[in-house]
């Protein structure tokens, strides 16, 4: 029987490329920008793994600031609150599907990682056990479902439903992937749809609130019912391309697919309110080749494609492929989740992209680094938001 222990973060396992920075948001002004200054905190705000563009190993860039970025600080509540009071009855824990994600949201917050005993048994049954009181505490579950999908959400469940037969106040899972958030809407006959499924688990397991990142698609926050907290990681990626100094009129934002119109669009008004393109992907009957055209002026221009998942990576690399042909001088492709199914590692280092930027909500794996690869930090916004939730503040002006 294989088990595990999860507790708190320590000197010897805390992540050495935990960091902090802050950086200014888009201005008028013609280029983006982007500040520092030294001065070491334990409270991280980003972190970031870069592969280096030699070998294809990480390497890890230190940016230190006592201070929150600022689609943090700008949205601090007027009214300071006591966190080291309330932190007493806040109780975090983590599941085993990423685990470092969970050490530096404990890092952020200045917890510790409550103790919870997880065990596989020879026949796949998963064993959860609390090895602390949670009696009356707001207990917080950070488990993305990502592969192994199903045995990662079942693993919740039983999380969830361990934390309920211990007497915990409220539990809330935090879901910073939701894998089957693609499953939301019938498109032939007799599908299910796998979202409300999973929601409803979740539910019956005794969850109170379920905080997510970056849904597939908005309306999965109705197939809760109980409160959906959803968290938009877009800041973490715009404060990062504010480091790459480009100039705003060189910038164009590419939705990679109709369907992500919306995103996109939002997206470039952030940065800078930058010109939109949209990929059109068309098929002209079963089985032939797609048809794709490009709605929108990329020539001569830094074009940023985003994306909420990148998957097996065809829509992203053959989007890249077009607009290089409609002579884009560089192509950027960004989202938050980094599922990287097979082939998708091949299509993303053939030399299409210029620097491919993701979030660690889902772990990625040594062996799936590549040169182009740049993996951000989402630790300090989801203890950010976990805070918020805890002391009944808002957490919608996180983001606006």
């Amino acid at each position: 029987m294989a088990s595990l222990s999860l507790s708190s973060p320590s000197a010897a396992n805390t992540p050495s490329y935990l960091s902090s920075s802050s950086s200014n948001f888009f201005s008028s002004s013609s280029s983006l920008s982007f500040t520092t200054s030294q001065s070491l905190s334990r409270n991280s705000v980003f972190s970031c793994i870069k592969c280096d563009l030699g070998n294809g190993n990480p390497s890890i860039p230190i940016i230190n600031e006592r201070t929150l970025p600022k689609f943090l600080e700008s949205a601090r509540m007027e009214k300071s609150v006591n966190r080291t009071n309330n932190s007493t009855r806040l109780k975090l824990f983590s599941g085993t599907a990423n685990p470092s994600l969970s050490q530096e949201i404990a890092w952020y917050m200045g917890l510790d990682l409550g103790k919870i005993k997880i065990k596989r048994f020879a026949d796949g049954e998963i064993y959860v056990q609390l090895e602390e009181s949670v009696r009356g505490c707001d207990v917080y579950l950070v488990q993305p479902t990502c592969t192994p999908t199903n045995e990662n959400l079942m693993e919740l469940l039983i999380m969830v439903d361990a934390c309920r037969r211990a007497s915990a106040k409220k539990v809330t899972a935090v879901i910073p992937y939701f894998g089957y958030a693609r499953a939301d809407r019938k498109t032939q006959g007799r599908e299910s749809i796998a979202a409300k499924l999973v929601a409803n688990l979740i539910t019956e397991a005794g969850a109170d609130r379920v905080l997510a990142c970056d849904l597939h698609s908005g309306q999965s926050m109705g197939y809760f019912d109980i409160p959906v907290d959803h968290v938009y990681c877009q800041p973490v990626i715009l404060d990062y391309l504010a480091s790459k100094s480009i100039a705003a009129e060189d910038l164009v934002v590419v939705s990679p697919d109709v369907g992500g119109v919306a995103r996109a669009r939002a997206f470039a008004k952030k940065l800078s309110d930058a010109p939109l393109a949209i990929v059109d992907k068309r098929r002209s009957g079963h089985n032939v080749a797609e048809v794709m055209n490009l709605i929108g002026d990329v020539r001569g221009k830094v074009a940023v494609m985003v994306d909420d998942m990148i998957d097996t990576a065809g829509t992203i690399a053959k989007g890249a492929a077009l607009l290089h042909q409609e002579g884009a001088r560089e192509v950027y492709a960004c989202c938050t989740h980094a599922v990287f199914s097979p082939p998708a590692i091949e299509r993303l280092s053939g030399g299409l992209l210029q620097e491919v930027i993701v979030t660690n909500t889902l772990p990625v794996a040594e062996k799936n680094y590549f040169p182009q690869l740049t993996i951000l930090s989402v630790a300090n916004l989801l203890g950010e938001t976990i805070w918020r939730v805890h002391d009944d503040s808002s957490v919608s002006s996180i983001f606006l």
